[in-house]
């Protein structure tokens, strides 16, 4: 069923430092205090475990417990339910980015630019496939962390409507996250969303979330404080992006190009 709206729940929160277990306890609180109806609730980037390189520590499959602890969750709640964890496939581990619908179906991404600096694509398996979810009428593009810096990438040659970064993104290099949101949704001319964690992880790398929502010419939507955990629904709407597109029609205008790599 096709809907006008659509209304996301960002977590903003600390994570437990590759502690599964607690991590779901915490945002199965943080999931049930929500008390309006929404439709997608956005988690961070390996939000079972922070932005860890010791896979084998956290690793789960696609029939863990952390994916039927989404499923559940997605069903009782009726929302999507998204965020990145670690996940073994033989001998290979990736940063992969799961959206569970309430049905019980799972979208999958596996994080195309793995972070060289912490060293994550020694660790990690690459993915080369980018997605388009359709959900409830809404086409929507799922990208983690790193991919933010990657245009090329994130390309509306799809016409979707909504981007989502989830991050594990740190207080050092915010101003790039910030920017790099807004010029994303300006430039796609689709609502672009980030959900980044607070804290301090297990190697001492501070968060401060700065978790948003921007509109397609690069408004933002939302007003989470930094350093605190918190959770804010924004309503996203069809005609916002339609009004834009056509007044404006800047992707009629886009390079055409094949992505090589």
């Amino acid at each position: 069923m096709d809907q006008k709206d659509l209304k996301i729940a960002l977590i903003q929160t600390d994570l437990v430092w590759e502690n599964p277990e607690e991590n779901r306890f915490n945002f199965t609180e943080k999931i049930n205090s929500i008390s309006e109806d929404v439709d997608v609730i956005i988690l961070a980037e390996m939000f079972t475990s922070g932005f860890t390189m010791h896979p084998e520590v956290v690793a789960e499959t696609m029939n863990g417990i952390t994916v039927s602890w989404m499923k559940d969750l997605a069903k009782k709640t009726n929302a999507a339910i998204t965020g990145s964890i670690v996940i073994q496939e033989e001998t290979n581990y990736y940063n992969r980015l799961l959206f569970v619908e309430p049905s019980g179906k799972i979208w999958s991404y596996d994080k195309r630019h793995t972070f060289t600096l912490a060293g994550e694509d020694k660790v990690y398996k690459a993915g080369n496939k980018k997605i388009i979810i359709d959900y409830k009428g809404w086409k929507i593009c799922p990208m983690i962390c790193y991919d933010l810096r990657f245009p090329v990438w994130a390309r509306n040659t799809d016409n979707y409507d909504v981007l989502i970064y989830v991050a594990n993104w740190p207080v050092t290099r915010i101003d790039a996250w910030d920017t790099l949101l807004k010029a994303r949704a300006i430039e796609n001319m689709s609502y672009c969303i980030g959900v980044n964690r607070i804290g301090i992880d297990g190697i001492d790398v501070k968060y401060c979330g700065s978790s948003a929502v921007y509109d397609v010419l690069g408004k933002k939507l939302t007003d989470l404080s930094l350093n605190k955990e918190a959770i804010q629904i924004v309503t996203l709407n069809k005609n916002h992006i339609k009004k834009y597109r056509n007044a404006l029609k800047f992707l009629d205008d886009r390079d055409e190009f094949t992505y090589l790599r």
